[in-house]
């Protein structure tokens, strides 16, 4: 039985120290919007992030659209390496029209 304990105890913790790396940062987003998209787009984050509302720029993550959103919004953009997509929609779903939240950049 303590074996098992054990076992769940360490299981568990694995999954939470995975879980927590895993995920997509909204700080990371906005780094990478400042340092990848901002030039380009020629437009702050936050006027970025509030041209759609949260369950707009959901439906376009899940319908796998967003990089092409990306260039229609910012059609000056070159390329847009894929690992950066879930961080960029973290930062664009925060701060969204109906959001109430303003980015600082």
């Amino acid at each position: 039985m303590n074996t098992i304990t054990k076992l769940a105890v360490a299981a568990l913790l694995g999954m939470t120290l995975f879980s927590s790396t895993a995920s997509a940062s909204v700080k990371k987003g906005q780094k990478i919007y400042l340092k990848k998209l901002k030039a380009p787009c020629n437009i702050g984050g936050s006027t970025f992030a509030q041209r759609h509302t949260q369950d707009e720029w959901e439906n376009i993550y899940e319908a796998g659209k967003f990089a092409d959103e990306l260039k229609k919004i910012c059609p000056k953009i070159k390329k847009f390496k894929a690992k950066y997509t879930p961080h960029v929609y973290d930062f664009v779903y925060e701060y969204a029209s109906d959001s109430g939240n303003v980015p600082a950049c």
